[in-house]
């Protein structure tokens, strides 16, 4: 944290030889990431005021900024738990991950004889008044343990680390299929396949891979019929209905270049989804532009930074998790805004600390703060190309 003093000096809250719990996580972790993600945050709790009275109107509730007030709540707990994650050591990342994995699946195992079905799909896990989604959190623990797999696997000591990595993802994405919920698999699928290229597999494997999960994928247009659907309607619009597609389209370019203005919003109240998986092109009607491409810079940043500062790390698994996390974040927020565009077919995903969400807010939150947590600066953590300027480059 930096003040300026009546000098006009920068004075940091917490100095270099501080060794406090805090002072420490303070000076190692990635402060310009941090900083970006707060950003994500303040933006998503600005979006929630703006599309809340909308979504409130059209579900009935009497309170039109009810999904604002709630969207502040998940927002100041998915920071309470990026900070917390960000100041674990690598030890207990990967043990926080196979708790929370083990978790998230023993409620996906429940959740066809418990869970609470919407719109065709059992995701979710109703309590207490709020809707708990397991395989959000379940994302980034997998994630997590594939990767130390991996990494047990490369040290030759006789652990099948690729065969449990193996058994853990088709674990996960049978859960997910059961659902079903093809949009995760997917996701998962990408991430997992970016951590197997990365652990340093033979190409030969990856292609495997590659090849046999684009059959897998193509193989959901004939088993889903609900995938069938929005395949049909995306490659045929004109003989299906796409109207929360066509509002999306029209609030985007409603928007032009600077927006209508903060609540001036008009098409957002057509759009059944607009405080969730729409919730770009109401900032796109309201902000225009301008803001829509700033908001999609920064998602890009975290990815790009992060990517970088994990092909940095020494160790391998940090490597391959960190930058499998990255990835994940990146690639849902790639096909929130590809749906809003129409560049893909509908698919309920989130964007990631912008969307409405309880789970979605809170498993952003942990993500994120697993990446800061395996990228933060630790004696030996990084190559030696990095040299002293890497030790003084968030001062």
């Amino acid at each position: 944290m930096t003040t300026v003093t009546p000098t006009g000096r920068a004075h940091h809250a917490f100095a270099r030889s501080d060794r406090s719990p805090i002072g420490v996580w303070w000076w190692t972790v990635d402060r310009w990431m941090l900083g970006v993600v707060a950003l994500l945050i303040a933006v998503g709790v600005a979006m929630s005021f703006a599309s809340s009275p909308a979504a409130a109107a059209r579900m009935n509730v009497g309170d039109p900024f009810h999904f604002a007030v709630r969207q502040c709540v998940f927002a100041a707990a998915s920071a309470a738990i990026l900070l917390m994650v960000s100041m674990l050591d690598v030890k207990n990342v990967r043990r926080s991950a196979f708790f929370i994995w083990l978790i998230a699946i023993a409620i996906m195992i429940a959740l066809p004889f418990a869970g609470h079905n919407a719109k065709g799909a059992t995701r979710w896990l109703e309590f207490g008044g709020f809707t708990l989604q397991p395989s959000e959190f379940m994302k980034p623990a997998l994630i997590i343990l594939v990767a130390w797999m991996f990494s047990e696997g490369q040290k030759g000591q006789g652990v099948p680390g690729v065969s449990i990595a193996f058994v853990l993802y088709f674990i996960s994405i049978g859960l997910l299929l059961i659902q079903p919920d093809i949009g995760q698999t997917v996701l998962i699928t990408v991430a997992f396949g970016a951590a197997f290229w990365m652990a340093g597999v033979p190409l030969s494997w990856v292609m495997l891979l590659g090849g046999a999960a684009v059959a897998g994928l193509s193989s959901t247009y004939f088993l889903f019929p609900h995938v069938a659907s929005r395949v049909d309607r995306f490659l045929s619009p004109d003989r299906a209905d796409t109207h929360q597609v066509d509002r999306a389209a029209e609030a985007i370019a409603a928007g032009r270049l600077i927006g209508r203005g903060p609540g001036e919003g008009v098409l957002k109240r057509a759009i059944p989804d607009a405080h969730t998986d729409f919730i770009y092109s109401v900032a796109a009607e309201e902000y225009g532009l301008i803001f829509s491409l700033l908001l999609i810079s920064l998602f890009a940043f975290i990815v790009v930074r992060g990517l970088y500062k994990s092909m940095k790390l020494n160790d391998p698994f940090e490597q391959v998790a960190a930058a499998g996390l990255f990835v994940l974040v990146g690639q849902q927020a790639f096909i929130n805004v590809a749906v809003n565009l129409d560049l893909i077919p509908t698919k309920g995903m989130t964007l990631p600390f912008i969307s409405y969400g309880g789970s979605s807010m809170l498993a952003m939150g942990l993500t994120l703060g697993m990446a800061l947590a395996l990228t933060r600066r630790r004696p030996g953590a990084y190559t030696p190309s990095e040299g002293l300027a890497k030790a003084g480059a968030f001062a």
